[in-house]
């Protein structure tokens, strides 16, 4: 079977959807009824960031939409209002990736820091705004730091058992050429 780049940008993407969903299973188990101290990281949203500055092509933005604005409706956030903010963000990386690509990890990192912050904060502010419950200042901190302090490991996993890796100008020529 020929593996053409579009077989395998459709692939990605049934991949990328699966990891959402199973991701989005495991945090809403009830594995503990007692209230926790602490915020865990956003998987799915440093699994998006990742892939979208390594291959963009594997996660087009009606795709990152329709899992942020599932994933609000489950986790019972304010709809829309964090697919919206996300969405936003993942287009500013989308825009800076080819930029990035010839870039250490630690710029991509700070990169990505910035704009998860900025995204942290404006749900805040967004929320104050609006006057909506929204979660504590000190525990969306806690989860941006966590999420962040996650980056590299996604990142990783997703080179090394996904393929995701960045792209090389080979790989944007063949991706230019199928047209």
């Amino acid at each position: 079977m020929v593996d053409s780049p579009q077989t395998r940008a459709w692939m990605m993407r049934a991949l990328y959807l699966a990891l959402c969903t199973l991701l989005a299973f495991f945090a809403l188990l009830p594995l503990n009824t007692a209230p926790s101290s602490w915020a865990g990281p956003d998987l799915i949203l440093v699994l998006t960031c990742a892939w979208v500055l390594r291959r963009p092509e594997f996660v087009p933005v009606s795709l990152i939409a329709l899992v942020f604005f599932l994933t609000g409706l489950l986790f019972q956030l304010p709809p829309g209002l964090w697919a919206a903010l996300v969405v936003i963000g993942t287009e500013t990386l989308r825009s800076r990736a080819p930029g990035l690509r010839d870039l250490t990890f630690a710029a991509e990192w700070a990169t990505v820091s910035a704009t998860l912050t900025m995204m942290t904060l404006a749900n805040q502010i967004t929320l104050g705004i609006l006057m909506v419950d929204r979660p504590a200042l000190g525990l969306s901190l806690m989860q941006l730091v966590m999420t962040l302090a996650t980056y590299p490991i996604v990142v990783y996993i997703s080179q090394i058992v996904f393929g995701v890796r960045k792209q090389t100008p080979g790989d944007v020529d063949a991706l230019m050429s199928r047209s």
